[in-house]
């Protein structure tokens, strides 16, 4: 089975700030080649660093109201359109992201809060029948036992 991941957190320096957000299981993924990093808004054509967008009424937009939605979701359909070429059916994806968040996106006042809903690739993924979960879902350490968080076995 191949993950399609948020390239953050396969240790790729892409994040709006120019970091990354490495965890140990989906690196570990990657390194095992089970793993595909994607990064929606790179694809998009968005650099790094870049000005942080948030959800605003379904729209990806920075703080000072620039529409960043177009790049948003030409990424996103990149990104799905890879997973699916590499046979990918599940991803782990970074939490809260306008593009990545699985059910808890912040809420467009750039004031940390938080509401319900899904990223824009999230959202695509989770049309396309994707089986979805973020970082924050798994173990940082440790052996993944069979069917437990992961269908595999992969130490960390």
């Amino acid at each position: 089975m191949k993950y399609v991941v948020s390239a953050c957190l396969a240790g790729v320096a892409c994040r709006y700030d120019g970091g990354g957000a490495p965890h140990p299981l989906v690196m570990a993924l990657a390194r095992a080649n089970a793993a595909l990093p994607v990064c929606p808004e790179v694809l998009g054509g968005l650099g790094v660093p870049r000005t942080p967008c948030e959800l605003v009424d379904g729209r990806a937009l920075t703080a000072d109201g620039r529409d960043c939605d177009g790049a948003y979701r030409k990424g996103a359909a990149e990104a799905l359109r890879l997973a699916r070429a590499a046979g990918c059916t599940h991803a782990v994806l970074k939490a809260r992201s306008p593009s990545c968040g699985v059910g808890c996106v912040y809420d467009g006042t750039f004031t940390h809060t938080r509401t319900a809903g899904d990223g824009v690739f999230a959202a695509l993924l989770r049309e396309a029948g994707f089986i979805l979960m973020t970082e924050e879902e798994l173990p940082s350490t440790g052996k993944v036992p069979v069917n437990d968080v992961l269908p595999c076995v992969i130490d960390v």
